[in-house]
């Protein structure tokens, strides 16, 4: 009989995936409400536009709704209902969704979501890519789904060092797809999630076979500095190239505050870790095309997203205390790398440009960041947030995006997974 040592024991353990559920007390829902309700108000903003910033009335709207009316156990049953697991990747917990499609040689994917969002993001995009012929789709066109929640966010743990940056980010999820059997997998991603996956195109594990990007790093490194800079448009740039130019130098001008803040002094904003109106309305105020969005909606229409949509999203953040921990990953990577400049990414990529995006990339930058470009699409609408406000088109986006990868790799006759 063969003695098992403790260190391969606690080997074992750390790769352990365990099963997770969410079960918030009651107790923290009634404080959360308590909360809202004692919110103390500023004056009402000195302009009748968007230029001050998240707009009084919106604000209230917002905790008036969440207060009296919205119902967290509905999204907390959803999560329920999917599987959910938590596994140790370098010493921290990581949650993730994990859901396998019935359908054969489905294509593993990972999904990674950005800042203010969380997995509440990815949920609508599961059962059209994990079950297409439920949604107009083929058997063919299937994916096994993995989307975790980013170190800091949501129930994965809260680092306690720094190093949990963009780049260990992006291997620990090739650690993760590895652990769950998986040795050929894709990678998806927008806000974040999309520098996350070009780091891991960039990085090119042998895994690896592809990535989708709705919010790609196309933009040459002097492009972009001359754009954060403030410079006028350089000469020579074609009609899309400068539209994108200017839209980017907008981004940077006026459009990140959060960004600069977070980038640079994360723990000063501990007051949106205390007042549950702070955090919503820091959340907001992510771009001037999703706050439109999200403001007409609590006027009482409605396009794309719904007032639950929101404020599920803020709640998960909310209960867990996710406000900083996940505010420190721009300081983790202040400095370290352009967000949306090329960084040599060589593997194949799809990409789909969402009309509202924080910039509408041009096909001829998208050719030169990704030499290996397996698809390029211009949608008629969506923003920032694809796989929350237009889940359909993304669902599709991603599908046809993929199908020139499957037929290469259907070809080699090699497993997605290992046997058993």
């Amino acid at each position: 009989m063969t003695k098992t040592s403790s260190t391969q024991r606690s080997s074992e353990q750390a790769d352990a995936i365990r099963p997770f559920h969410v079960n918030v007390p009651e107790t923290e829902l009634t404080e959360l409400r308590r909360r809202i309700s004692a919110t103390r108000w500023p004056e009402r903003e000195t302009v009748t536009d968007a230029t001050q910033g998240v707009q009084l009335a919106t604000a209230q709207a917002l905790a008036s709704y969440w207060a009296k009316e919205y119902d967290w156990r509905k999204v907390e049953a959803r999560l329920n209902a999917l599987p959910q697991f938590i596994t140790e990747l370098d010493g921290l917990d990581i949650h993730f969704i994990h859901v396998r499609s019935k359908h054969e040689n489905a294509l593993p994917l990972i999904v990674t979501h950005g800042w203010p969002g969380s997995i509440i993001e990815q949920m609508k995009i599961i059962d059209p890519l994990t079950n297409p012929t439920a949604h107009g789709g083929s058997a063919s066109d299937a994916f096994h789904l993995v989307i975790p929640s980013m170190p800091g966010y949501g129930y994965s743990g809260k680092p306690t060092t720094t190093g949990w940056d963009v780049d260990h980010i992006a291997r620990a999820w090739v650690v993760l797809m590895k652990r769950l059997g998986y040795t050929q997998f894709a990678a998806q991603g927008g806000d974040w999630g999309a520098v996350i996956v070009d780091v891991m195109g960039l990085h090119a594990p042998p895994e690896l076979l592809g990535i989708h990007t709705n919010m790609p790093g196309i933009f040459p490194v002097e492009i972009d500095k001359a754009a954060f800079s403030g410079a006028p448009a350089p000469s020579g740039l074609s009609a899309d190239e400068k539209v994108a130019y200017e839209r980017l130098q907008f981004v940077y001008q006026k459009g990140i505050a959060y960004g600069f803040q977070m980038g640079l002094r994360p723990q000063t904003l501990c007051g949106i870790a205390d007042s549950p109106v702070g955090l919503a309305a820091y959340f907001l105020d992510h771009d001037a095309r999703s706050y439109e969005l999200i403001a007409r909606v609590f006027e009482g229409k409605s396009e794309g997203l719904t007032r639950d949509d929101i404020l599920d999203n803020i709640t998960i953040a909310w209960l867990t205390n996710a406000a900083l921990s996940g505010a420190r990953l721009y300081w983790e990577n202040w400095g370290k790398l352009g967000y949306f400049s090329a960084k040599g990414v060589s593997i194949p990529v799809a990409v789909s440009v969402f009309p509202d995006e924080l910039y509408p990339a041009p096909r001829s930058w998208a050719e030169k960041a990704y030499p290996k470009l397996i698809y390029f699409n211009r949608l008629p609408k969506g923003g920032h947030f694809a796989a929350f406000e237009q889940p359909k088109l993304l669902s599709e986006e991603i599908r046809v995006g993929f199908r020139s990868l499957r037929s290469s790799v259907a070809k080699s006759d090699v497993p997605f997974a290992k046997a058993g």
